[in-house]
């Protein structure tokens, strides 16, 4: 891992969660994109080096969805990123970590993704996050 790729955080409206993290911040998302496959609108702002992605439910049973029925919005994983997402896969994996996915995933932001269970991570959902291309 090579570092902090960014931080998802959980929100109910991507629209007012906008206005106060542009708030926040002191200045607006770069950049709203729908990722179907997961279910989700997500929102991307650009802090420093570094950066945050808001993510809502676009459908009442994905994962933010659920999220948020049960602990309510807030940080929802942080993502790292990496070179070669299938050697960390296979790394992670021989080291004893369980992976929500077999194969990368395209995610949001020109990403591949995978996730690994919070379960083996001390309840932290992590993200791995390659660039495509």
């Amino acid at each position: 891992m090579r570092k902090i790729e960014h931080i998802g955080i959980a929100v109910k409206s991507l629209e007012s969660s906008n206005e106060l993290f542009g708030k926040l911040f002191g200045e607006a998302h770069y950049k709203v994109e729908e990722v179907a496959s997961e279910g989700v609108n997500t929102s991307f702002f650009q802090v420093g080096p570094n950066k945050i992605e808001l993510l809502e439910a676009t459908k009442p049973d994905s994962p933010i969805a659920k999220f948020i029925e049960k602990k309510g919005e807030g940080i929802h994983h942080i993502a790292y990123d990496v070179e070669d997402i299938r050697a960390e896969m296979k790394r992670l994996a021989a080291e004893g970590f369980t992976l929500l996915n077999e194969e990368p995933k395209k995610g949001a932001d020109n990403k591949l993704v995978c996730f690994l269970h919070p379960k083996t991570t001390n309840g932290v959902l992590i993200e791995l996050c390659q660039e495509i291309g």
